[in-house]
């Protein structure tokens, strides 16, 4: 356990210190403006990448405004069948967005985030099913009124109609995926009966192609509808398959990851330690994650996504886990030896997302890994950085020793926040340090000169930084890693 001291006098309440060094003479605007350079171009790739997926959205639409025969629109049937067509153009055509941005391209996370990639995928979920829904519907009825036939005579002659069964399955597999991936629902599946529903959605895909190229004159042989379709699949599919399956595949033959060590250093927390080969040339950056599957009987079957807990070195790394589940819990009876596959590493909670002079580090619980680790692969002055680490009791100070000894290495200072929660819910703190006045920016008198990363359980984690935007920290200094708790 770290020892404590009450801090030093200052213009506000703080909590206790456990060190600190003066902070440099001059800013530190050299740096600083290097990385608003950076941050300005990652803000500008972001935005073209938004700007492609609607644009290709509109593209589609587009193609088929141009091509022979879409203007003839007669009748409420044929309002209905354009509108649906539409709908259904649209639809598919952000489907595969949701795929590349779930393809894990290393472009992407370099600039957008994985994390913010899969928060947008799971957003897009409903309106695309919404889209797809009303796509068959409209399209049933648009028939139905142009051939004078009710909605259930006109379903069952679609049923008739080739590659049409394939359709209505693959839009059955998509209701699947959105349903599952509700945070009710989600909840009470277990993690490997969810991932496998998810799957399902490269089916989905799959079984939907043959009826746009084959039903009806919208993508028509010899068309530019055609060949365009045709280029999205390819890229969306292509990416999936390179960056899914392929490059994991290289990367964990060309490493050899085994375990060699789980040492227990608090109840349910492991640290895992690894073996490879030239695990320096991952490219890990301190605050970065990988997705882990360890080849035993018993954990085969599910990919763990776990920060590095310490920057990888020629040969070694280190991931540390809590028992958080099942899963999770398995992990920490796994013996020497065994073989370890990886994904990634993936993540922007690294020290190439800042655009400030001045470090602002938050941790609490388990989201100390990707803390430490950060700080440990983190060029800095001395009064640089300002770390924060929270815990209820003694028992979840993991990995705070070497976090301390990190600090006075780099010459930041360190303080340490331990006890229950305030009895408001509105509060991160304790009630002791609510009592006493204890703000964020007196934790961190240069708040908004700071790049403020905090990572801990997703309740907490969004506690501290409402209190950030609250204190005017621009959104591009925030940077927040969520755990479950």
């Amino acid at each position: 356990m770290i020892d404590t001291a009450r801090p030093t006098a200052r213009p506000e309440p703080t909590p206790r210190r456990l060190g600190a060094a003066a902070p440099p003479a001059e800013p530190l605007e050299v740096a600083a403006r290097r990385r608003r350079r950076a941050g300005r171009r990652r803000n500008a790739v972001t935005d073209l990448l938004a700007v492609l997926a609607w644009t290709s959205a509109a593209v589609a639409v587009t193609l088929w405004l141009a091509s022979p025969g879409s203007h003839t629109v007669s009748g409420i049937g044929g309002w209905l069948t354009d509108a649906g067509i539409v709908a259904g153009l649209i639809g598919t055509d952000l489907v595969l967005v949701m795929l590349v941005l779930a393809a894990r391209v290393p472009l992407i996370d370099r600039t957008f985030g994985q994390d913010n990639a899969i928060a947008v995928h799971r957003s897009l979920g409903k309106p695309v099913l919404y889209l797809l829904l009303a796509h068959g519907a409209l399209l049933t009825l648009g028939y139905g009124a142009s051939a004078g036939t009710g909605p259930i005579a006109e379903t069952i002659a679609l049923f008739s109609t080739p590659d049409m069964p394939l359709a209505y399955l693959g839009l059955g597999l998509f209701v699947a995926v959105v349903v599952s991936s509700l945070v009710a629902v989600r909840r009470r599946l277990p993690y490997e009966a969810w991932h496998v529903i998810h799957l399902l959605s490269y089916a989905a895909v799959l079984v939907a192609l043959p009826h746009m190229l084959s039903v009806g004159s919208v993508l028509a042989h010899g068309t530019w509808q055609r060949v365009y379709w045709i280029a999205l699949y390819i890229v969306a599919l292509g990416l999936i398959v390179l960056y899914r399956f392929a490059l994991p595949l290289v990367v964990t033959f060309r490493h050899r990851i085994r375990v060699v060590d789980v040492e227990p250093i608090a109840p349910g927390v492991v640290s895992i330690h690894l073996a490879g080969r030239d695990l320096d040339r991952l490219g890990a950056r301190g605050g970065q994650y990988g997705v882990w599957r360890f080849w035993t009987a018993r954990t085969w079957w599910h990919a763990h996504p776990v920060s590095f807990s310490a920057v990888p070195g020629r040969d070694r790394a280190r991931i540390t886990v809590r028992d958080l589940g099942a899963g999770s819990a398995r992990l920490g009876r796994i013996t020497p030896g065994a073989f370890v596959s990886l994904e990634g590493p993936y993540g922007l909670f690294t020290s190439r997302a800042r655009t400030a002079p001045y470090l602002a580090l938050v941790a609490s619980g388990i989201g100390i890994t990707p803390v430490r680790a950060l700080l440990e692969d983190t060029d800095l002055r001395p009064g640089e950085a300002t770390v924060l680490l929270r815990g209820t009791d003694a028992d979840q100070q993991y990995l705070w020793q070497e976090t301390a000894a990190l600090a006075a290495a780099t010459g930041s200072t360190l303080y340490a926040m331990v006890g229950h929660r305030a009895t408001s819910r509105e509060s991160w703190m304790t009630e002791d340090d609510v009592r006493r006045g204890v703000t964020l920016r007196s934790v961190f008198p240069r708040l908004l000169e700071s790049d403020l990363y905090v990572c801990g359980p997703r309740a907490w984690s969004d506690l501290v930084v409402r209190e950030a935007r609250l204190a005017g920290v621009p959104e591009h200094q925030i940077h927040q890693e969520r755990f479950e708790s």
